[in-house]
Parts: C-alpha cells; sequence; structure tokens
C-alpha cells in the first residue's frame, strides 16, 4: 500500500468516525455500532480489528433489534467503498453475523447491499483484478447462503416426500459448495494477511457444507431402498455430484498450500464417497439391485455421524489423526486450530 493511499485511507475513517458520533441515535442508526462497523472495516488492509468485529456480534446476540442500524450502516459502507480491503472486511463481517445464529439474521434473505459488479478504484496499477474477483465471489456465496437461509425458515407446508424434500435440501448446500470453491486468490500480489484471513473463513465454512452434505448423503443411502424409481435416479445425481466436488476440494486445498496458506498442512483427508455405493444405486435406478441393507450398513461402518441441532459433523477415525468438525472450527488432534 503506497504511503499517500494509506494516509487517505486513515482520513477517510476518521472522518466516517466523526460523523457516526455527530448523529443521533434513531430506529436505524447506533453511533456506537456503527463506530465499530467503521473499525472494523478499516482501509488498512495490514491491520485485522477482531475486536470491534466481535463489538460487532455481541450487539447483534444482546439485541437483535440492533440489527437494523448495523444492516443501515454496513450497507451504506459497502455500496460506498471503491477499496477492496473496505470490501472484503465487510463481507468477513457479514459472514460472522450470520454465524450468531440469530432469528432476526436468517430471516433476512438477500444481502442488502451488491458487490456483484465491484472494482478497487486504483485503477492506474493494473494489479487490482484478482481482488475484485475475489469480492464479487465471496460476495455471490454470501447472498446465496442468506437466501439458502431464508428459504429454511420461512419454507411453508411441502407436500412433497420426506426423501424429496431431502435431495432438494443435498442439491441446495452442493451448490453452495459450488460457490465457495469459487472463494480463491488468482493473482499473486494476493498473498497478504487479509486475505489469507479471509481464506481460513471460506476453509472453515466449507467444511461445515461439506459435513452436512456427507451426513444428507447417509440418511439417503440409508432410506434408498424404499424410495421410488425417479427419487433414486436423483439421489443417484447427487452422489456422482458429491464424488466430483470431493476431488475439487482435494484440488481447492492443494491450491491453499501452494499460495501459501499457514494451515494448509493441517487440513484434514477429505472424506470421499465410496465408488460401491454410487455403482449400487446404479443399479437401484435400473431395478437389479440385490444388494441388502445390512450390507450397505456394514459399509459405511467407518463413519459416524454427530448431529448438533441442524449441523453434522463428521469424524472420521484413523490413527494418525482424528479431525472433528463443528460449525465453528475445524479441530485436530494436536490441538491446533484454525483463526482462533
Amino acid at each position: 500500500m503506497g504511503l499517500w493511499k494509506k494516509v487517505t485511507g486513515i482520513i477517510k475513517d476518521k472522518n466516517s468516525i466523526v460523523w457516526a458520533n455527530f448523529s443521533g441515535k434513531s430506529s436505524f442508526r447506533n453511533p456506537d455500532l456503527e463506530t465499530s462497523i467503521i473499525k472494523a472495516t478499516s482501509h488498512d488492509e495490514y491491520h485485522i480489528d477482531k475486536r470491534n468485529a466481535q463489538i460487532v456480534f455481541s450487539w447483534i446476540r444482546a439485541s437483535p433489534i440492533s440489527l437494523r442500524p448495523l444492516v443501515w450502516a454496513l450497507s451504506r459502507r459497502m455500496e460506498k467503498t471503491r477499496s477492496w480491503v473496505v470490501a472484503v472486511k465487510g463481507l468477513m463481517l457479514m459472514h460472522g453475523v450470520f454465524y450468531c445464529k440469530v432469528p432476526a439474521v436468517e430471516k433476512m434473505g438477500r444481502l442488502p447491499f451488491d458487490l456483484s459488479s465491484f472494482t478497487d478504484g486504483d485503477t492506474t496499477s493494473g494489479k487490482t483484478w484478482g481482488f475484485n474477483a475475489f469480492v464479487r465471489e465471496y460476495y455471490a456465496f454470501l447472498d446465496q447462503r442468506a437466501l439458502v437461509l431464508s428459504e429454511k425458515d420461512n419454507r411453508k407446508a411441502d407436500d412433497r416426500s420426506p426423501m424429496a424434500q431431502q435431495l432438494s435440501k443435498l442439491q441446495k448446500l452442493q451448490s453452495l459448495l459450488d460457490m465457495l470453491l469459487q472463494v480463491k486468490p488468482r493473482a499473486e500480489n494476493m498473498k497478504l494477511p487479509l486475505i489469507l484471513e479471509a481464506m481460513d473463513c471460506i476453509i472453515i465454512e466449507i467444511y461445515d457444507v461439506y459435513s452436512r452434505i456427507c451426513a444428507e448423503i447417509t440418511k439417503v443411502l440409508l432410506n434408498i431402498y424404499s424410495v421410488k424409481k425417479p427419487e433414486a435416479a436423483t439421489a443417484l445425481k447427487v452422489l456422482q455430484k458429491a464424488m466430483t466436488q470431493g476431488e475439487e476440494l482435494s484440488s481447492f486445498f492443494d491450491s491453499c498450500k501452494e499460495f501459501g496458506d499457514m494451515n494448509a498442512n493441517e487440513f484434514p483427508t477429505v472424506a470421499q464417497i465410496p465408488k460401491e455405493e454410487v455403482e449400487e444405486l446404479e443399479r437401484i435406478v435400473n431395478g437389479a439391485s440385490d444388494m441388502t441393507m445390512t450390507t450397505y450398513e456394514d459399509s459405511i461402518g467407518d463413519y459416524s455421524i454427530e448431529e448438533n441441532d441442524e449441523t453434522a459433523a463428521i469424524v472420521e477415525h484413523k490413527e494418525a489423526l482424528k479431525t472433528v468438525i463443528t460449525d465453528k472450527w475445524v479441530v485436530f488432534d494436536e490441538n491446533l486450530k484454525i483463526n482462533e
């Protein structure tokens, strides 16, 4: 970051804080909350203000009515900015708000701001295309995540069979995972602490989504012998997609290692869908299955699924490494954590 650009960013942040403190408190403005949002999304690419981010999360958890002033302040800042630094920090802040698990947030629907066409204001250097793409891809994922959350919360009576509903949920999760795998640094000049921090957020989310996918697939397969052929055909597509995504995940983590993510070497092994299960489902679809449920249950004995509310955790049992994936952290038996 050039000296002039750094000074300009500091001045902008200070001016924004001054104006926030001069504004009166109302139903859609809270000067204290607004100040914390500005500090958490500062223009300084080398400083990540986790303290003020936690203050924002505390406001939301303590008082759901704080959501309105948060949405107003963050949207105003995101819509005005032409700094990739502010945009990335704003998206990370919004990502953290989702993890507060406040019902009002889950009902919000689409993100209250639009960064789908974001372009950094520093067009003279020609080196911001990677950051622009990162912001747009991160935004696209969070926007879709918000929509899926609201659909789950506002779901009306569904006349589809439980299996059809489960398969629909699986397809939405797989779509989210596809979008997550697009959020990655694409340029060499992106090897910065802020981007690595954002990637940790993405990696935690990837394991959350993928663990849910694996848990839901296990439930589907346990009941697959009692479903109709069209549902079995849909389940087959889901399994084939899961196999492809497992390979893409491995490739994604390899690219993270090459990029220099310090946590990359600690990524747990991605659990793959056994080919035998896909082949068996193909036989079911073709009406030629002779496999018993007992045989299938024996075949998945290497994995256990732990449920915590609606968030599943996958525990893969190995002698050398035990990996537990939760809705918050990827935890290793060496007591290492990603982005504590």
